[in-house]
């Protein structure tokens, strides 16, 4: 190749290659889509070969866009990392720090800790994306993962930041109506509302007790993906649901739900994950040690 690709470049490429779409990229980075296809275009001139297959509707990479890829996030990543290992004295972190969670933990809980580290670090640049679904973090760009549940990749650096059970509760109608269950095999006979959540494989609870790790099927007519719409359901009578101490303590406590079967729970601790490649990278370092701190002073700990 005759022309070195420009790091700019190589940034924006990256970001096609996630959304797949110029118009994305476009309105992502606050630009035209005119100078997206020109930068595109420039760069695939620079390594003399096509990075993008174009359709009306959206584009892929190719085979050699693939490799372009692969080698830009290492570069860029490397770049970052440089800049962090010179101005480590400073002591304040700066750059892009993009971080995703589940949607329900990311709104309730993480965003107010993120609030409070974007007034602790102000050069910090944080992107949050909450997804209800596993995220390849190295595919999708991004630097962090705070997750509950199981960390199953073994490419990763994880790091426990709180400790969280998943509980059974119903409504006080439920059981009222249905009666409470008083073991595992009733629970099964019960109404229960699933979740399809990252770490859970769906309408199968694994529970912890006296008699140590079971796996229970469960079943009912309602499910869905999202924390917040299961836990309505339960309030308003439905059924059973398994959530997280953090997600129904004040109903809890108010009596709008109440435990079921209390000697059982399903450990969820809150994980902070990321590529091992970024276990020297100071803004992610500060992030999660921040995070571990305001968890632990805000009460996350009391469900474990």
């Amino acid at each position: 190749m005759n022309t070195n690709p420009e790091l700019d470049d190589l940034r924006l490429f990256c970001v096609v290659a996630r959304h797949r779409s110029f118009a994305e990229t476009a309105r992502e980075l606050g630009v035209s889509k005119a100078v997206v296809s020109k930068r595109i275009a420039i760069l695939e001139a620079a390594v003399h070969e096509r990075l993008f297959h174009r359709t009306t509707r959206n584009v892929s990479l190719t085979a050699q866009g693939e490799i372009v890829h692969h080698w830009a996030q290492r570069i860029l990543e490397d770049v970052d990392l440089m800049g962090e290992a010179i101005s480590r004295e400073k002591a304040a972190p700066s750059g892009l720090l993009r971080i995703c969670s589940s949607t329900g933990f990311g709104r309730s809980r993480l965003a107010p800790a993120l609030s409070a580290l974007a007034w602790r670090h102000p050069q910090l640049e944080i992107q949050v994306e909450l997804f209800d679904r596993l995220v390849d973090l190295v595919e999708e760009g991004f630097q962090l993962d705070i997750r509950l549940g199981h960390v199953r990749e073994g490419n990763v650096i994880k790091r426990r930041i709180a400790r969280n059970r998943r509980v059974l509760c119903a409504s006080p109608a439920y059981l009222a109506r249905s009666g409470a269950p008083c073991s595992l095999d009733e629970l099964m006979t019960h109404r229960c509302i699933p979740i399809r959540e990252r770490d859970q494989d769906f309408g199968r609870w694994e529970l912890e007790g006296p008699e140590g790790r079971i796996a229970i099927k469960v079943s009912g007519p309602l499910s869905a993906n999202n924390g917040e719409i299961v836990r309505q359901w339960a309030i308003d009578g439905h059924g059973i649901i398994l959530r997280s101490t953090w997600d129904v303590s004040r109903e809890i406590e108010a009596g709008l739900l109440v435990p079921v079967l209390p000697a059982y729970y399903q450990q969820a601790d809150v994980w902070a994950v990321y590529p091992s490649r970024l276990s020297v990278s100071a803004k992610v370092k500060v992030c999660v040690e921040f995070l571990e701190d305001w968890f632990e002073r805000t009460g996350m700990n009391d469900g474990a």
